[in-house]
């Protein structure tokens, strides 16, 4: 019997870092609370672009946007000869799978149909498949679960559902026609479950549990649409200072009507509390699922990591989704519970700076399995196992030509040219309120940031192809 730990490697989509109880209270993740006591919840982690192809690409392959040329969401089709870490774990004897969204290929396009993409998966690595698009596509694309929306006559009721809803005010909050037996991220968590309690091979087990929400449009079925009060939500941030003159990737944002939030309160608390609901329901989830796990006896030599592609401004700085580098955007859940004992002194939390490619070189790390040189991931595990304290010095995220560098006190914006246009004090400034860009006195501070990006470049340079 193979001995090497299983993965459970749970994904959300849009999913903010501060929508983990444990740390904004936007309400309730039992589930992820207790992984997060049980290893540790990284505080410091961002996505590596806050947008979902760019990041679900960068997740994939360990390469940057700059790197790629995926710097936004687009037509484009992950190759199948690319290297990927899910291909390295088949090739080491591991039985892969995924349940949910991937986001990797647009094969569906012509035939309207996910499961036309399947030896695209498998190249990738994703042996056992069941496919769903995201919210909005799910209006028009085929899979299993789309099917059985047909079959039951909801297909229709969802597509009216969201033909209204972007017809007039999308961020309106009100529970998805599908009910909660059907909805997307039931599916996702009933699929998993299913497989894992029927998984009979001698091979370990990577399994990939992708969710599609909390995603908008805020669409929680009942009774998660109702679970938590308006009222208990945490109140947005405010606009930041000096918006009007905002430059960067905030310039268009502050102006683009798509992008505003709702101006009334009870708006934006509703809008809020419904994707808690959509948060807790995706809790309950996992929940299931590892009690499954506890049940079967596999749990102890399971590695379990939750993560997200991306936040949501969810009415912060009077904006909706992501497209930015501010904090409710760009910052996102990270956490990893390795298999038993695999823990130095219980961390529970801590601030180190990670990022999003970090994920799949852990992952091959508790799965022995080396990977190349000059992917940009970082394993987790020394700093899990009490062996390091060192990971990054800085994260970087990029999207739409421009690139974010943060490290624990700063956080700059540089354009598409490498000069800043927005800068934080991360300390002094939590809610990211006054851009110091500009200010007298700062100057030096603003060159070691930029030496550090031009370093970063040099050391990531050259382009990968990693697209169809």
């Amino acid at each position: 019997m193979d001995e090497r730990c299983n993965i459970l490697f749970i994904m959300a989509d849009q999913f903010r870092h501060d929508a983990l109880h444990h740390v904004g209270g936007y309400g309730r993740t039992d589930a992820l609370d207790s992984l997060a006591a049980e290893g540790v919840s990284f505080h410091g982690a961002v996505t590596t672009s806050p947008e979902c192809i760019p990041a679900r690409f960068a997740l994939a392959s360990g390469l940057y946007p700059h790197q790629t040329g995926v710097w936004r969401n687009g037509p484009v089709t992950l190759s199948p000869s690319a290297w990927t870490w899910t291909r390295a774990l088949v090739a080491a004897g591991y039985r892969t799978s995924v349940f949910g969204k991937t986001h990797f290929h647009e094969a569906a396009q012509a035939s309207g149909d996910l499961r036309d993409g399947i030896d695209l998966m498998r190249g990738y690595g994703l042996l056992d498949v069941d496919e769903i698009a995201g919210p909005r596509a799910s209006m028009l694309m085929r899979c299993t679960m789309t099917e059985s929306w047909q079959q039951l006559g909801l297909w229709e009721a969802y597509r009216r559902d969201f033909e209204e809803r972007f017809a007039g005010k999308a961020w309106i909050a009100k529970p998805s026609p599908l009910g909660l037996e059907h909805y997307y991220d039931t599916y996702v968590g009933r699929r998993a479950l299913e497989y894992l309690s029927a998984y009979d091979r001698p091979e370990p087990w990577f399994c990939w549990v992708s969710f599609a929400g909390p995603h908008e449009p805020w669409d929680a079925p009942s009774p998660y649409d109702r679970l938590h009060s308006a009222s208990d939500m945490p109140r947005p941030i405010p606009r930041m200072g000096g918006s009007d003159s905002a430059r960067g990737l905030l310039s268009d944002l502050f102006r683009e009507p798509a992008h505003a939030a709702p101006t009334g309160e009870s708006e934006i608390a509703a809008l809020r509390s419904n994707y808690a609901g959509n948060v807790t329901l995706i809790d309950d989830q996992i929940g299931t699922i590892i009690d499954l796990l506890k049940k079967s006896s596999v749990y102890d030599n399971t590695l379990v990591l939750f993560t997200s592609d991306h936040g949501e401004m969810n009415g912060d700085h009077g904006l909706i989704y992501k497209g930015n580098f501010l904090a409710s955007a760009v910052d996102i859940p990270f956490i990893v519970r390795p298999p038993k004992g695999g823990v130095a002194n219980q961390l529970g939390t801590a601030d180190t700076l990670v990022e999003l490619i970090d994920v799949g070189t852990t992952i091959l790390d508790y799965a022995g399995v080396g990977w190349p040189k000059w992917s940009n991931g970082r394993s987790l595990r020394p700093i899990l196992e009490g062996r390091s304290e060192a990971h990054r010095a800085f994260v970087v995220s990029e999207f739409g030509g421009h690139t974010m560098l943060a490290t624990s006190n700063w956080k700059c914006e540089f354009d598409p040219h490498g000069e800043p246009v927005i800068l934080f004090d991360r300390a002094a400034d939590p809610f990211e309120q006054h851009n110091l860009v500009a200010v007298e006195g700062l100057n030096e501070m603003l060159d070691q940031l930029q030496g550090m990006l031009v370093a970063h470049r040099n050391a990531t340079a050259g382009q990968h192809k990693i697209t169809l």
